[in-house]
């Protein structure tokens, strides 16, 4: 009995859930400035056949793809967007949030995520809370799945524009960030059921009063990314616990006196979360804010990130 006792204490002090998740510092590879990128407001981000492409929430009718050639890095249009109307969407929760959406050209769609499966281009939009499929000619469509009314219903999506902010396609299912207030993940299967989640803590996350917040998704090497853009980190979770494996505090990075932006919690903060062989890309939207270091400079930052060694 006390042999049973010990390999089953043993077994649980030992298994991933024993051990606390490690909060480790981000190891920077590089960072590139992107031509081509002030005031574009580039935000999802994706490796797509081995292309680094991105979307504007500023912009609704093109793809950009990320040229990157030695230290140099250049914001390009890749796709054309085609066909694409406005969708159906949920009534506004107030008399507020009506007035601020209406101020808003009905076709500014304010894309937030991108993925790519089987050589179509998938887009999430923030606005309208719904995902858009494109071709590679630029024919687009939405897909009939909508998860806003379930979210809302459940107590998520509450404030205005804090919606749908991340996509990544998972094998058949789609993954959605809910932004924040409070955040969450959708996931959305080919035939229509949607599935609510809230994310495991990490003991070791610090998001220093601000709200906790999911910016971005992406799917690399078995496992799921987050990126959670006020606690300055990308995590990597287990499917299907969601439980952080490790995360990476990328704040050095971010607030040095060589990247930092002039105004950093108004808007420039991590964006877009693309994973790959080659490390942890990190864009980041700075709402056409200046850097600090140079104050005419308003490009869009992108930040490569080592995985760290306990991977």
């Amino acid at each position: 009995m006390i042999k049973h006792y010990f390999y089953l204490i043993a077994g649980v002090l030992l298994s991933p859930a024993g051990f606390t998740t490690e909060v480790t510092p981000a190891k920077k590879i590089t960072h590139y400035w992107l031509d081509g990128s002030a005031g574009e407001g580039t935000s999802g981000l994706s490796f797509c056949d081995g292309e680094l492409l991105t979307v504007s929430d500023k912009n609704s009718e093109e793809i950009f793809k990320i040229k990157l050639e030695g230290r140099r890095a250049k914001l390009e249009s890749y796709l054309k967007l085609s066909s694409l109307l406005v969708p159906k969407k949920d009534k506004p929760r107030n008399f507020w949030h009506f007035i601020l959406d209406f101020t808003r050209p009905p076709g500014a769609m304010d894309f937030e995520g991108i993925t790519c499966s089987d050589n179509l281009i998938y887009l999430v939009s923030e606005r309208y809370n719904r995902i858009a499929e494109i071709d590679r000619q630029g024919n687009a469509r939405w897909l009939d799945t909508m998860w806003s009314s379930e979210a809302k219903a459940r107590g998520y999506m509450q404030g205005f524009n804090l919606a749908s902010e991340g996509l990544v396609k998972v094998g058949d299912d789609f993954w959605v960030a809910m932004e924040s207030e409070p955040r969450g993940l959708v996931k959305l299967s080919p035939n229509g059921d949607v599935q609510l989640f809230t994310l495991p803590p990490v003991a070791g996350l610090n998001f220093r009063g601000e709200v906790e917040d999911l910016g971005a998704l992406d799917y690399y090497n078995g496992a799921l990314f987050t990126l959670e853009g006020n606690a300055h980190a990308v995590c990597r979770r287990t499917l299907p616990s969601l439980k952080a494996d490790w995360c990476l505090d990328y704040r050095m990075h971010e607030r040095s006196s060589e990247l930092q932006y002039e105004a950093t919690r108004k808007g420039a903060k991590g964006d877009g979360l693309a994973v790959g062989k080659e490390g942890i890309f990190i864009v980041f939207d700075n709402s056409d804010v200046s850097r600090s270091a140079a104050p005419k400079d308003r490009r869009a930052l992108l930040l490569q990130l080592a995985f760290p060694d306990i991977d």
